[in-house]
């Protein structure tokens, strides 16, 4: 056993395992027996590729190459990028944000729509003969981009607007039998706070009397899914997300419990559940943030237990007598797996090259509650694992907590080798739920709303003096990360306590005032609703606080941003080398909200874990892997 100080152990999890580990498994969709899904390659400058896997479990094989990357740009996080149809797969082209073709076995693209960048398409669907799909359309002379749903004409790219009206649109579900879902939202809501399930006759490739069914501006509906002529949406109307059934006799909850079926959609085109036959689904189910597939008796409102071994569970579709989805894992990368539903089977179809990283390096999570001003708060715990290093006598090693986006979002138990790298070292990692995070019902989602900037700063500080007071941690050693929103609670965390010694912004905000004015449509009111009036936005913003901040903060920023602009990174830096704090700032070019390539993703890692530990008094050895 080797006995060194915390935070200096030699690890087998470099800066280019971080990178190579990040492949992004999304869009799943099936065809009979084949998959379909995309996968995002950061060794290939981060595109997004569209892959088939044949049926039987065969090889998979890319349809899309290097000239393309599937991504849709509506409301920027985009979602829903590609449709199955015919004979061809339907896929919107990154650079351009035009549709495209591809014949379903392979061959030549062909483009559909001849739109320019400034029109895009997401959220793609088949409606038997044609495209349907959420559409942008900005414009130099209106303030924001227009949304409605359109028929895309599959031969020669026509457009038909479906319906327009509504500031933003998703999950054009068209069935067979005639009839068209969708969800219509208005400012200043999100689509998490409350949304409309419109319910529409399809005929000729128009709409027909179109009627609201469920939804309003406090109940918000996600995912409607067709089972034959049964329309089936999640709604948080009983203050969870729970399945619901609309029919000729009208709207039935399925089952009510306090559980999720279903979450934010900062996406387009979440799968969270599907049908299987005329009276089941099989559905992802989060329950105290823990994640589990369970099969849903529709008549009779029970849910049985299917698989819990996965951390978690995503974009689920089905394939013959088999479930697919994207698993995640505590203790290997994301991959595409299926279960085989009357054996019970589990396999892995696809996933990312494994690392050389031993198990025995991998902390496992482990998930805590804790008392917060405001009531009981969630973590996951990663203690320091790296087998055949021990800490000093009497030492406690130091903690890096990390903060999700959204900030509506959430920690997931999914292996994460960013988190790994430091766990690996002898850093302590807490992941946390903060009030605000999803997963644990919409009361708990709106402890957030009007206190930004507070409850989730207090969550964060009261989760190290659990962890100090239970003796897991060094209290004099601990620093904070975040991204997007979790980049402005790690720069509110540094300005309104003193818990935290450092810490590391990826792309996130010090000026609230400021994002409002320059952020995307889509969170262009958010921020009122999470901070309050101009003036509580004013006072919330660390920009205006950096007489309190006495800590190094290392910011990471992409130059490309439409969501928090690189302004934000730079203003911040600027005022705190004014004052004289250690301040640090790498500006990614060519990155937008989210680092995609590889040789980013290393520098990112590299630099932040240097500047963290330099920050909180660890001596490191120069890391000779993955460097810029």
């Amino acid at each position: 056993m080797s006995t060194r100080p915390y935070g200096t152990w030699p690890s087998p999890i470099d800066a280019a395992t971080v990178a190579g580990g990040a492949v992004r498994y999304a869009g799943l969709r099936a065809d009979g027996a084949a998959l379909y899904w995309l996968e995002g390659r950061p060794a290939e400058g981060g595109r997004s590729v569209l892959v088939r896997c044949a049926a039987g479990g065969g090889r998979a094989a890319d349809l899309t190459g290097a000239d393309f990357d599937v991504r849709s740009r509506v409301y920027e996080y985009g979602g829903g990028a590609f449709c199955l149809g015919g004979r061809d797969v339907y896929f919107v082209n990154n650079s351009d944000q035009n549709i495209y073709a591809v014949p379903r076995h392979g061959g030549a693209a062909r483009r559909v729509t001849a739109g320019t960048a400034q029109e895009r398409f997401g959220d793609l669907a088949w409606d038997g003969q044609a495209i349907v799909a959420v559409r942008e359309v900005a414009s130099a002379d209106a303030a924001e981009p227009k949304h409605d749903l359109v028929r895309v004409d599959a031969a020669d790219g026509r457009l038909r607007t479906l319906h327009a009206g509504h500031d933003f649109y998703a999950a054009p579900r068209p069935s067979a039998h005639g009839r068209i879902a969708f969800l219509a939202w208005d400012h200043p809501n999100m689509p998490w706070d409350g949304t409309q399930l419109m319910l529409a006759d399809y005929r000729r490739g128009a709409l027909v009397d179109s009627t609201v069914v469920a939804g309003g501006v406090a109940e918000s509906i996600v995912q409607p899914h067709w089972c034959g002529a049964t329309l089936l949406f999640g709604s948080d109307i009983s203050g969870y997300w729970n399945l619901h059934a609309h029919d000729a006799s009208g709207i039935r909850p399925v089952l009510a419990e306090e559980a999720e079926y279903g979450a934010p959609a900062w996406q387009l085109g979440a799968a969270d559940y599907v049908a299987i036959g005329p009276g089941h689904v099989v559905a992802r189910r989060v329950a105290d943030g823990v994640e589990s597939l369970v099969l849903v008796d529709l008549e009779r409102g029970i849910a049985t237990p299917l698989h819990a071994s996965c951390a978690s569970y995503a974009y689920l579709t089905a394939s013959g007598q088999r479930i697919a989805f994207i698993a995640g894992d505590a203790h290997r990368p994301a991959r595409v797996a299926t279960l085989h539903l009357r054996e019970r089977r589990f396999a892995a179809v696809a996933e990312a090259a494994r690392r050389t990283a031993p198990a025995s390096a991998v902390s496992s999570p482990e998930a805590i509650r804790f008392a917060g001003p405001r009531g009981e708060a969630h973590a996951f715990f990663y203690p320091p694992r790296n087998e055949g290093c021990e800490g000093l006598p009497g030492e406690r090693p130091p903690l890096l907590v990390t903060t999700h986006g959204g900030p509506t979002s959430r920690a997931t138990a999914e292996l994460s080798w960013r988190t790994q790298f430091y766990t690996s070292r002898g850093w302590a990692v807490a992941d946390v739920n903060y009030g605000g995070s999803s997963g644990y019902g919409r009361a708990y989602r709106e402890r957030l709303r009007g206190a930004w900037g507070q409850v989730d700063v207090e969550d964060c500080a009261a989760c190290v003096r659990h962890l100090a007071a239970a003796g897991r941690v060094d209290a004099n050693r601990v620093a904070i990360r975040g991204a997007s929103a979790g980049g402005y609670t790690t720069l509110a965390a540094l300005a309104f306590t003193d818990a935290f010694k450092a810490g590391a912004s990826h792309y996130g905000i010090g000026d609230l005032t400021a994002l409002a004015r320059d952020t995307h449509k889509f969170e262009s009111r958010y921020v009122d609703a999470l901070a309050g009036d101009a003036d509580a936005i004013a006072a919330r913003s660390p920009i205006h606080h950096v007489a309190k901040i006495d800590r190094p903060v290392i910011f990471l920023q992409g130059s490309e941003d439409k969501i928090v602009p690189p302004s934000q990174a730079e203003s911040m830096r600027a005022a705190l080398a004014a004052k004289g704090v250690g301040v640090q700032l790498l500006l990614f070019e060519g990155e937008g909200h989210g680092f995609r390539r590889a040789d980013n993703l290393r520098r990112a890692i590299a630099a932040e874990h240097a500047f963290l530990s330099a920050a909180v008094g660890i001596a490191t050895p120069t890391e000779t892997h993955g460097q810029p």
